[in-house]
C-alpha cells in the first residue's frame, strides 16, 4: 500500500456527507474522544469512504489540516469527492499508503489526534470482484491495495498445509484449522470465493449451536484477509509510532472489530501508560448501543479504545 503514494491536497468544505450509503461505526463516540481542536492537525489513518473524516473536518475548519490515509485507492477517490467544500474548510491531504508508514513519515511532525477504524470496509466487502466475501462469487483476491503482490489465491494454492493451518488458527482463531487446511490442499487449485467457501463448509461442519450461528468459512476468510494485508503488523506499527506523532494532550482513538486487534490495542495502550506516554480514556472498550446496532449490524462487534498523550 505504500508504493505509488498519491498526495491530493484539497481545499474543501461542506460536503454532502451521505451519498454513498456508508455508515461510520461509533461515529459520535470517536468524535467525542478525539476532542477536536479547531484549527488543529488530525490523522484519519483509515479514511475509507470519508464518514469519520467528514465529521472531523466540520469541526476543524480553516486553518486546520486533516490527513487521510488508506491502502485502497478506490476508497480515496470516494472520500475525496465527499470531502469537498468552501473556504472555511480545512486543508485535506489524502495519501495512498498504509498507516504503518507513519513511523517513517516526516509530514507532519506532531498532530492533535489520530483515528483508526481497523479492518475491512463495506466498499470492499460489497464488491464481489475484490474477493473479500464468501457470500458472492468472485476471484480470490482480498487485497486492500490492488497494487500489492500477494493475493489470497496465491496463499490458498501455494502455501504448504502446516503453514496454512497455522495461519488460519492464528489469524482466524479457528479451532478446525488443520481439518480446513487439509481439505484446501486436497481441493487445489481453488480459484474463487465460492469454491473456497464450499470446500471449507464441507470440511468444517458446525458441531454445536454456537458454531451454527456463523458461516463455517467466516474465520478462514478473516484469517486469509489479515494475512494477505499484514493487518496486525500494520496495527502494531501504528501503535508503536503514535506516541511520537501525538502532541501532549493529543488523542489516539482506535476502533477494532475482533479480539486479535482489540488485544493488541489494549496491550499497547496499557504499556504506554506504564512508559508514561498515555493516560487511558477508556478503562473498558466502548461498544455500540442497541440503536446503532439496529441501524448498522456491523457495529455489533466494534470496540473503541482511546488514550491521551501526556
Amino acid at each position: 500500500m505504500g508504493e505509488g503514494s498519491t498526495d491530493t491536497p484539497q481545499g474543501v468544505g461542506h460536503g454532502s456527507g451521505g451519498e454513498t450509503g456508508h455508515v461510520p461505526v461509533l461515529l459520535k463516540e470517536a468524535i467525542d474522544f478525539l476532542a477536536i481542536k479547531r484549527g488543529g492537525t488530525y490523522i484519519d489513518a483509515t479514511v475509507g469512504l470519508g464518514g469519520h473524516s467528514f465529521e472531523i473536518a466540520k469541526r476543524l475548519g480553516a486553518p486546520g489540516h486533516l490527513i487521510g490515509l488508506d491502502k485502497d485507492p478506490a476508497a480515496l477517490g470516494i472520500a475525496g469527492a465527499k470531502l469537498q467544500g468552501d473556504a472555511d474548510w480545512p486543508l485535506i491531504t489524502l495519501l495512498h499508503r498504509s498507516f504503518a508508514e507513519l513511523a517513517n513519515d516526516q509530514r507532519p511532525t506532531t498532530v492533535d489526534g489520530i483515528l483508526a477504524d481497523i479492518g475491512v470496509s463495506s466498499l470492499q466487502l460489497n464488491d464481489a470482484a475484490r474477493g473479500f466475501s464468501f457470500q458472492a462469487e468472485g476471484p480470490l483476491d482480498m487485497r486492500m491495495n490492488p497494487q500489492a503482490e500477494r493475493t489470497a489465491e496465491q496463499v490458498v494454492n501455494q502455501v504448504d498445509e502446516v503453514t496454512l493451518a497455522n495461519l488460519i488458527y492464528e489469524f482466524g482463531e479457528e479451532r478446525r484449522s488443520r481439518r480446513i487446511a487439509r481439505a484446501i490442499v486436497r481441493s487445489r487449485p481453488i480459484r474463487s470465493t465460492a469454491q473456497l467457501a464450499d470446500v471449507i463448509s464441507a470440511a468444517a461442519r458446525p458441531m454445536n449451536q454456537a458454531e451454527r450461528r456463523i458461516h463455517p468459512a467466516t474465520k478462514t476468510f478473516q484469517a486469509l484477509r489479515i494475512f494477505v494485508n499484514d493487518e496486525l503488523k500494520d496495527l502494531e506499527a501504528l501503535l508503536n509510532a503514535a506516541p511520537q506523532l501525538l502532541k501532549p494532550g493529543g488523542r489516539l482513538v482506535i476502533i477494532s472489530f475482533h479480539s486479535l486487534e482489540d488485544r493488541i490495542v489494549k496491550d499497547a495502550l496499557r504499556e504506554g501508560v506504564k512508559q508514561g506516554y498515555y493516560e487511558l480514556l477508556t478503562k473498558k472498550p466502548v461498544t455500540a448501543g442497541e440503536e446503532e446496532i439496529d441501524r448498522n449490524p456491523r457495529s455489533r462487534s466494534a470496540k473503541l479504545r482511546a488514550a491521551e498523550r501526556v
